[in-house]
């Protein structure tokens, strides 16, 4: 029996060393590749200055909120302070109980409107539809049956009038030249049909008018370590993800797309927790299995400042809630799973998002369980385990430390020394304790999962002025 508990862990130990290895060489490969890149085109743009040009894309800007009365109007004033030459913004009020509609009907002098909306993808019918304009900007609210986000943003499609559309969280803001950047993808190529943006945690800025005023680590830790977590996602495995079309999810909080595509596709799926995730896939099925020539972008330059949870309680939802919707989503297209007609999308994206995001909380949860077990059978060095522990995480935390920096360096932010050194040790903090708890949440993420398959849950909003 003891042979049987050796070759056991001898195995387990096997299986996390090369789980381990190829982690750490992707997420080192994904990183550098990601920092040169942004680091040229910074490069590119100081010598040639970025050309400005006299035709833009008109867009359609989606803004779906559902109890939204805390954020809704800073986020539709920041909205209509971009520079940017012809769009329009619509706020879809997914049935809210609170006074989402009113405080923006208010605060605009907005006008109920008799407006027949044409069903080119399906929603729930609306209520109320109210207009008006704002510096020559048409701003849309439509108040209607409460269907969820996907069918908001179905709704936010149908009323658009312009051939490209933006969704955005209603807690986020954009800066004054978010919307130039996000379409330029799109001008270089006319056959990219969605494009993804750079998602930022907004506690760490103070905005005016579209511009960072001034920049600055939250206090809160657990926002602390958000800041460096989505810093490193956003310029890693996207960026590397990028070079091949290869792009398995563009955030709800900020992504262009071609409307005409996503229509014939069947919008948003209102069935799912990961609207986003779905429907970026759903458009890689589509384009692939009728011969359409595509594109799917990130553009790392177009910045999104969205609000991360403050409680655990709120991160927690909010982490189960995108588990839930990332294993809606690959379950729905595992038929791209190593299929040659996918390329690289079948055979590095999927994988990578089945093992090292779906998977990875397990395996992690798992491999703790492993390891102190065979520290108390006596087939483990304890000093030896916790050496090699400290070191990963140590591997991580300059990872984390590089995207950070590099996020500050190509964004042009003023960081204060302190802030400095709290970004170091907010990044160690990150990989060695709010990593795994992240684990065992989504690992909780299928309790109860029939019942609240489809249930969004709600997290507390504070006003962006109060967030500093």
């Amino acid at each position: 029996m003891l042979q049987g508990f050796e070759a056991f862990f001898d195995g387990a130990a096997l299986f996390f060393l090369i789980y381990l290895s190829i982690y750490a060489s992707y997420l080192f490969l994904s990183v550098a590749t990601g920092a040169y890149r942004l680091y040229q085109r910074d490069k590119m743009l100081d010598i040639k200055n970025e050309l400005k040009h006299d035709f833009y894309f008109p867009v359609s800007i989606l803004v779906p909120a559902y109890n939204e009365e805390v954020t809704i109007l800073d986020s539709v004033r920041s909205l209509l302070d971009l520079d940017y030459r012809l769009y329009e913004v619509i706020v879809l009020d997914d049935g809210s109980k609170d006074r989402t509609t009113e405080i923006l009907v208010d605060a605009f002098h907005l006008t109920r409107v008799n407006r027949p909306i044409r069903k080119i993808v399906a929603c729930q019918p609306e209520e109320a539809v109210y207009e008006g304009m704002q510096n020559g900007i048409r701003l849309t609210l439509i108040r209607k049956k409460n269907g969820g986000k996907g069918d908001a943003l179905n709704m936010g499609i149908n009323a658009s009038h312009y051939p490209y559309f933006v969704c955005i969280d209603a807690d986020s803001m954009l800066q004054k030249d978010s919307l130039e950047k996000i379409v330029q993808p799109v001008m270089e190529n006319d056959k990219v049909v969605a494009v993804g943006g750079l998602i930022r945690v907004a506690q760490c800025i103070h905005l005016e008018e579209g511009n960072v005023i001034s920049y600055h680590l939250p206090h809160n830790l657990r926002i602390g370590m958000q800041v460096m977590e989505y810093d490193r996602s956003f310029l890693a495995s996207r960026i590397f993800m990028d070079g091949f079309n290869g792009n398995l999810i563009i955030s709800g909080a900020f992504g262009l797309f071609k409307k005409e595509i996503v229509a014939a596709a069947g919008g948003y799926d209102s069935h799912t927790l990961g609207e986003d995730m779905e429907l970026v896939m759903k458009l890689h099925a589509f384009c692939r299995c009728n011969d359409i020539p595509y594109s799917i972008r990130y553009e790392p330059n177009a910045v999104c400042w969205s609000q991360a949870p403050g409680s655990l309680g709120d991160l927690a939802r909010q982490r189960r809630r995108w588990h839930l919707g990332l294993f809606q989503s690959l379950v729905k297209y595992r038929n791209i799973f190593m299929k040659t007609r996918y390329g690289l999308i079948g055979s590095v994206s999927y994988l990578y998002y089945l093992v090292y995001e779906l998977l990875s909380p397990f395996i992690e949860v798992f491999g703790l369980f492993v390891t102190v077990l065979a520290a108390i059978m006596g087939y483990l060095s304890v000093p030896f385990m916790i050496g090699f522990y400290l070191l990963y995480a140590a591997y991580g935390a300059i990872l984390t430390i590089t995207a950070f920096f590099q996020r500050v360096y190509t964004q042009k932010l003023k960081v204060s020394r302190t802030d400095m050194l709290r970004a170091v040790i907010l990044c160690f903090m990150e990989n060695i304790f709010f990593h795994f708890f992240l684990s065992f949440v989504r690992v909780t993420a299928f309790a109860g999962y029939r019942r609240k398959k489809l249930q969004w849950g709600s997290i507390k909003r504070e006003k962006h002025s109060e967030i500093q």
